[in-house]
């Protein structure tokens, strides 16, 4: 299983919000090529950014910060926010990332998803946010009528090399994973699921773990990594270890 460190970017910082609610921040570092740095450092093979502004915004609003994180570390990494049409998807893969989130577009315009899949095999992540079972979109502020595995069945075999699945109403709220949605999310589909939203401890890791084979093929730390909950040695050994 990959853990991957979440570096969200809300003007030019890293930050973690809670809730999604972009006035409910907090920043941990003013620089954050400098946390890319810190995260490589640690051991992590995966970083995962989000461009908060641009997720709202409808286009790329910190790119700066990610060309700066994209010179700074050799890691790969996966991309999400402000990401709307096939020319940006090209921009970002073109500058070294390995991996584009589409969110609110895979629910406005899933024939651009499908359309991205067949031209970058691997390189097309599909990220679905829900807060109580049902798909929000634009930057977490709008609700959608359809439900997380409705959305996921949508993208079945056309390539998706991941599908990140995001509690909204556990975000940066160390409450834990919701660990039955995202199991149920894995089952639903044969697409690999990252979970995201809550992890609190180690002992979410380990919960997972225990569910890999449903298909859960990784986890985002955030909140807990950058305030010391979540110990990276220990939880990397963990999320490596061979089930």
């Amino acid at each position: 299983m990959i853990l991957y460190p979440a570096i969200d970017l809300k003007d030019g910082q890293a930050v973690r919000l809670l809730r999604g609610e972009m006035d409910q921040a907090t920043v941990f570092n003013d620089d954050p090529a400098d946390q890319a740095a810190k995260f490589e450092a640690m051991g992590f093979e995966w970083l995962h950014l989000v461009d908060l502004n641009g997720a709202f915004a409808g286009k790329p609003v910190n790119a700066a910060a990610v060309e700066a994180i994209r010179a700074r570390v050799t890691l790969p990494m996966q991309l999400g926010g402000g990401i709307r049409d096939r020319a940006t998807i090209e921009r970002w893969l073109e500058a070294g990332i390995t991996r584009v989130i589409l969110g609110t577009i895979a629910v406005r315009d899933p024939a651009l998803v499908i359309e991205a899949c067949k031209a970058h095999p691997g390189a097309v992540v599909v990220g679905i946010d829900a807060r109580a079972g049902r798909v929000a979109v634009e930057g977490w502020a709008e609700a959608s009528s359809l439900q997380a595995d409705e959305l996921a069945r949508r993208f079945e075999d056309v390539g998706v090399a991941a599908i990140v699945y995001t509690d909204i109403d556990r975000d940066g709220a160390l409450q834990g994973i919701n660990l039955e949605a995202t199991e149920a999310l894995a089952k639903a589909v044969s697409i690999p699921v990252i979970a995201s939203g809550g992890l609190a401890s180690i002992e979410d890791i380990r919960a997972l773990k225990a569910r890999e084979e449903s298909g859960i093929a990784g986890a985002i730390c955030g909140r807990a990594l950058y305030d010391g909950r979540l110990d990276p040695a220990a939880a990397l050994a963990l999320a490596r270890k061979a089930a």
